[in-house]
């Protein structure tokens, strides 16, 4: 039977008066605080002295997914608003990258708001109108221009989205979308459909919906694969004159895909931390990701929780490799780092085991999930640095930052509070180098 510590939720809070929670970003972005801890030291910096700070051989890892307008709004004729906001793709495909180009239909498991007024058999739908070649697609929230079309300009085709119920216990739903005259066009795919009619997901304690503004400040300039319904918004500070001084300094980085799903604003309700429920989230990496990690396996510095997870992720699945000769799927439950196992390899041990497994299968890219929670006690296996935000009083995230720098965390929060700074999404950033 697994003995873990009882890791008491009240020991990771902290008073955060509400006018201390950015509610807008800094401009430029760039600009904002940046606390910067090590071994026990703290300094007050801004963000864009990030590259001077940094030791020369770090190797950064950024998460380049992208925010989608994971909310939908539907209304029937009795004038009931259905809301339908986005969490995991469930058919023809479960990796999201895929699911996102489908140009047909699909069915995803979401989070229904008014569900009771949404009958079973009922079907809701909303039209748009999409402009060619460029497929501008035009709606009150948003627009999405893309050029991989190459037939004549005409005026607008009319859209239809459909959705039906695919699952009512399980609150999955089918997505269906046509337009007139489709043979002439190329097809539309999922992701134009959202952008098109979807509403731009905020944390829950900013207490506000997204403007026009939003749609640029809340992705980072990296964000690249489309899927998350919130932003890695440790990276939301960098800007090209930082990527541009980073590579002057010799300073390397490279990319992850974690999708950030809505359980990352879920809160802790129970007392005994270790007993929260953790959702899984979709991990991508590339080959070369990971033979880059291998060389630079003493020197990583991960950006944000999110590239944390995932790299320690990535570890518990070298380890799985190692340790089971059965079929291993990348899977990390919640409480796989605390398991017992017959050897638990090197950092680059456990990363070759992984390379060795994508060269058998012939894989260049790797889908995983993983669930895992990480509280103090845990030891980090590959992760040298972290470059962070503030975080919420007793959430997830504030475990894994006192898992990460110990007890001083609490020092750290204090400085920061007592010197203005600004907190969670929107608010500045941390350095920390235990």
């Amino acid at each position: 039977m697994l003995m873990l510590p009882e890791i008491l939720l009240a020991d990771y809070q902290y008073d955060l008066p509400d006018e201390r929670i950015a509610h807008y970003p800094v401009e430029p972005r760039d600009t904002s605080q940046l606390l910067v801890s090590q071994n026990g030291h703290i300094v007050h910096q801004h963000f864009y002295q990030l590259p001077e700070l940094l030791p020369s051989d770090s190797f950064l890892l950024f998460n380049d997914t992208k925010v989608i307008p994971a909310r939908l709004f539907f209304q029937k004729s009795t004038g009931s608003v259905i809301e339908i906001f986005l969490l995991h793709p469930e058919i023809p495909t479960r990796v999201i990258n895929d699911a996102m180009q489908q140009t047909e239909h699909c069915v995803w498991s979401c989070m229904i708001g008014n569900k009771k007024r949404w009958k079973l058999g009922e079907v809701l739908s909303l039209q748009f109108a999409v402009h060619s070649p460029q497929f501008t697609v035009h709606s009150p929230q948003s627009s999405v221009h893309s050029s991989q079309s190459t037939v004549p300009t005409v005026d607008s085709l009319l859209c239809t989205l459909e959705v039906s119920w695919a699952g009512y216990e399980k609150n999955w739903v089918k997505f269906t979308w046509s337009y007139s005259n489709e043979a002439q066009y190329r097809p539309l795919t999922f992701v134009e459909v959202v952008k098109a009619l979807g509403e731009l997901p905020l944390p829950p304690y900013l207490n506000r919906k997204a403007d026009q503004q939003d749609h640029v400040s809340y992705q980072t300039v990296y964000s690249h694969t489309e899927g998350a319904v919130a932003a890695p918004t440790a990276g939301l500070h960098f800007t090209e004159n930082i990527f541009t001084a980073l590579t002057n300094k010799g300073i390397k980085h490279d990319f992850v895909t974690l999708h950030v799903g809505a359980g990352t604003f879920q809160p802790v309700k129970v007392a005994n931390a270790v007993e929260h429920t953790m959702h899984s989230e979709q991990v991508v990496f590339k080959k070369s990701l990971i033979d880059n990690l291998i060389k630079n396996i003493e020197h990583i510095i991960v950006v944000g929780t999110t590239s944390m997870r995932s790299l320690e992720s990535l570890f518990w699945f070298g380890v799985k490799l190692v340790n089971l000769t059965l079929p291993v799927p990348f899977l990390i439950e919640k409480l796989a780092p605390y398991q017992k196992y017959n050897h638990l390899p090197t950092p680059k041990e456990a990363l070759q085991a992984v390379i060795a497994y994508m060269e058998a299968k012939d894989l260049d890219e790797l889908v995983g999930e993983t669930e895992v929670l990480i509280f103090p006690g845990y030891e980090f296996k590959l992760c040298k640095g972290l470059i962070t935000n503030f975080h919420q009083p007793g959430s997830t995230l504030m475990l894994l930052v006192a898992a990460f720098v110990g007890p001083h965390w609490r020092k750290i929060y204090e400085d920061a509070l007592t010197n203005h700074y600004r907190f969670l999404s929107y608010g500045d950033s941390s350095l920390l180098l235990p």
